[in-house]
């Protein structure tokens, strides 16, 4: 090699090292940990027109973790499966927030309810929070690193299933216990539960006694469509631990 090349080809490595770092550091990093007694199978659903990441749904052992990278720009929803069984095909149930029956999701959401953890990833800033909107069956905390602004926790650590008030739970099999909670719009399919028709604004849907037993337990997670101001947590430029049971 000519004694001149060696500085160009040098200075072009240390280019290529500079860039992938820069998208490294550019990349968001979701990582999720389990910290339940049992496996959960995290499920993935993006919005409309973004796209699917780990074929949306994956098995995640109890005290193991698992890291994912989301595109600039992508917003989508995270749950917790549970009492799930597959077989070699990818095909079964779960007891909470199933998707069809399938072990990977590729687009479809969970079945209600389920407690959802959103995000909207920006440019300049992005959004998340923790939704019992669609019930709950899992604990969820969401915890920023590494980013800039207010950066604040949030989630749902309490147990809401062991105060579930009777006509929102759903009980196992066997009848023994509660394994999620029902939202009260799941469970009546009330235009005043479910902030639709006439209750479909600000103005007019107002917290009830069962989103009020979601948020005294849960006071950072949305408890009713318009539970905005104390449920939206932002940062910018973070990345993020989405933990199941936190509370164990």
């Amino acid at each position: 090699m000519e004694p001149m090349l060696r500085p160009l080809l040098a200075l072009f490595i240390f280019s290529l090292i500079l860039f992938d770092i820069s998208v490294e550091v550019s990349a968001t990093t979701m990582t999720f940990y389990n910290k339940c007694r049992h496996p959960v199978w995290p499920g993935i659903q993006p919005s409309a027109g973004k796209p699917i990441l780990a074929r949306g749904g994956f098995n995640l052992p109890p005290n193991k973790s698992y890291s994912l990278h989301l595109p600039a720009g992508w917003s989508g929803r995270f749950w917790g499966r549970h009492g799930c069984s597959f077989d070699d095909s990818g095909r079964g149930r779960c007891a909470t927030g199933d998707c069809g029956g399938a072990l990977f999701c590729n687009g479809l959401g969970g079945a209600p309810p389920a407690t959802l953890a959103e995000f909207t990833l920006g440019h300049d800033q992005d959004f998340y929070d923790v939704s019992l909107v669609d019930g709950y069956n899992l604990a969820i905390s969401i915890t920023p690193f590494r980013g800039s602004g207010k950066c604040s926790n949030a989630g749902c650590v309490s147990d809401l299933n062991m105060m579930c008030p009777v006509g929102l739970q759903v009980r196992s099999h066997d009848n023994r216990r509660v394994v999620a909670c029902k939202s009260a719009c799941f469970a009546f399919n009330s235009p005043r539960y479910c902030c639709t028709g006439s209750f479909g604004n600000p103005q007019s849907c107002k917290p009830t006694a069962y989103s009020k037993i979601f948020k005294a337990a849960c006071p950072k997670a949305y408890s009713y469509a318009y539970d905005d101001p104390t449920s939206i947590a932002t940062c910018t430029g973070g990345n993020y631990l989405l933990t199941f049971c936190p509370h164990h």
